[in-house]
């Protein structure tokens, strides 16, 4: 496994890379890193794919843009653009987890020329996962998106006693996986100038119109449309998050399909790898 960086959307991002075929972007989510994928990347490369897993927009050693916008659409064009970069602007098979996911969904309706086939995995499809939080559960499982709302607070308490936020998050979202030299390099990862701040303004930029890039409305309609590409959608079974992705089925027009995962939660790819990566290979292979 190698790192490298390439220059996309306006922004140096960093990223890790295996193998050599054709091209499977890998992207991250919440609170982690592109290391998250280094279970799946030597099956994927041994398959005969070129694996690339980028650090997503503000998480080092990807650049953290200090005023820059973190809004769905921005997102999009981060993923346009590195397809762009690493692949000629030919269509690459994408898999993505939490964020990773809930950017993808958007990219893949604007931009459905670019990605082959997806796996999304662990995160709903935005209209669903905004219509889920009228869902007492759903809103005790989400609450660090309204923490994240308030000013200068959580930029104190994520970093307070060694990231506890961070072994909290993972502890209540994948309750019994032990993951403890993963997550020390997530904290790793925070700990670089600015990177807390700017993972934080992913939820800000979500429920604050006033912080999503104006010049980008046009394609901000449309995140929402039909999406055509052919997709797998999965979600462990102990995460709450499966009950909102089983309803989400109307917003595929393409080959689509959902799987529970029995037994993990929220980290699946973590917590059963060889398992996760038989299934991404098998429905990648499904052409």
């Amino acid at each position: 496994m190698k790192q490298g960086q390439i220059r996309a959307n306006g922004l140096d991002f960093a990223y890790l890379e295996a193998g050599e075929g054709p091209l499977v972007l890998l992207l991250h989510g919440y609170p982690d890193n592109a290391w998250t994928w280094d279970r799946q990347m030597p099956a994927l490369a041994a398959a005969g794919y070129r694996v690339v897993a980028p650090f997503l927009r503000g998480y080092p050693p990807t650049e953290v843009p200090m005023d820059g916008y973190y809004d769905r659409a921005t997102l999009a064009l981060d993923l346009k653009g590195l397809i762009e970069a690493l692949n000629a602007g030919q269509p690459c098979d994408l898999v993505a987890q939490d964020w990773g996911a809930a950017l993808s969904y958007g990219a893949m309706a604007a931009f459905p020329e670019l990605v082959r086939r997806a796996v999304l995995m662990a995160i709903p499809h935005p209209t669903v996962t905004a219509r889920s939080m009228a869902s007492p559960v759903q809103i005790h499982r989400a609450f660090h998106w309204w923490f994240f709302q308030l000013p200068g607070l959580p930029e104190q308490a994520v970093p307070a006693d060694d990231y506890a936020f961070i072994d909290y998050l993972w502890a209540q979202w994948s309750p019994g996986h032990a993951d403890r030299d993963h997550i020390a390099r997530v904290k790793q990862t925070l700990s670089q100038p600015g990177a807390v701040a700017a993972t934080i303004n992913y939820y800000r930029a979500a429920l604050n119109p006033a912080l999503q890039d104006p010049a980008l409305n046009a394609l901000r309609s449309r995140l929402e449309d039909p999406i055509t590409v052919p997709t797998l959608a999965l979600c462990g079974a102990d995460d709450v998050r499966a009950g909102p992705m089983a309803d989400q089925a109307s917003h595929f027009t393409g080959p689509y399909r959902f799987d529970v995962v029995p037994d993990c939660g929220h980290f699946l790819h973590r917590e059963r790898p060889d398992e996760i990566s038989r299934r991404i290979l098998a429905w990648l292979k499904d052409a």
